[in-house]
């Protein structure tokens, strides 16, 4: 990472997810990404204490377990939204698509699509860092079984672009619940139980299949919020 980003890893803890935001410090251009609506003063206020200008803010997915500040923080800000092309929505302001890239200040933003835990799931690399959403966690990844989730597609995107990025690229997930805050793709590939190299699609998808998790307390609202209502 340059040494002159400026980065802050932060938490909310109801749903263990984390926002990200990243500013170059010479012209104070800034993106966050993935706020939550309850955090969303806390954003904010360190958005105008660190002196910045948001110029991105950029959602991993359409969220289940929580409603996105990004329609909020954007009516605070003027900032842009950012959302895959995939949901085929008319509210964010950029449709972004696989390969993009959005610059702010000296760095650059790549858009990478990666399916699988949702259909529109993006990643969003910047040097030597990538930030992936549900797509791939610490020894994990995101849950397949709603909103046109599929492990299979999942996989691939995990294995055909995440695992091709350089092995010291430092990811940072969307949430976590054992208290990481961030890992690598060596160390993914070596070390997750799902995903690491010796596991084949087809152990993949039965390990997929047989989660047998509970719905995320906040579905029901926030897939409808998050769909059709917090961009606007």
């Amino acid at each position: 990472m340059n040494d002159k980003m400026i980065f802050h890893q932060l938490f909310e803890k109801e749903t263990s997810t984390y926002t990200y935001l990243l500013a170059d410090s010479d012209t104070k251009e800034a993106v966050l990404i993935d706020p939550v609506i309850e955090m969303a003063d806390r954003d904010v206020k360190l958005v105008a204490d660190l002196g910045l200008k948001l110029k991105y803010i950029l959602d991993t997915h359409v969220h289940a377990d929580h409603i996105t500040a990004s329609g909020e923080i954007r009516k605070r800000t003027g900032a842009k939204v950012g959302l895959s092309s995939a949901y085929d929505m008319a509210c964010p302001d950029l449709h972004l698509e696989d390969g993009q890239e959005l610059s702010f200040g000296k760095y650059i933003l790549k858009v990478i699509h990666t399916p699988g835990h949702t259909s529109g799931c993006l990643s969003y690399q910047v040097e030597n860092m990538l930030f992936t959403g549900d797509a791939l966690l610490v020894r994990g990844c995101g849950r397949t079984d709603f909103q046109e989730g599929s492990a299979e597609k999942l996989f691939h995107s995990v294995r055909d672009k995440i695992f091709n990025l350089p092995d010291d690229t430092i990811v940072y997930p969307g949430h976590d619940y054992k208290g990481f805050t961030k890992t690598s793709i060596d160390l993914e590939k070596r070390l997750n139980p799902r995903l690491k190299l010796e596991m084949n699609k087809e152990q993949f998808m039965e390990i997929m299949s047989n989660l047998k998790l509970a719905y995320p307390k906040k579905i029901q609202e926030a897939v409808p919020a998050n769909l059709q209502v917090v961009y606007h």
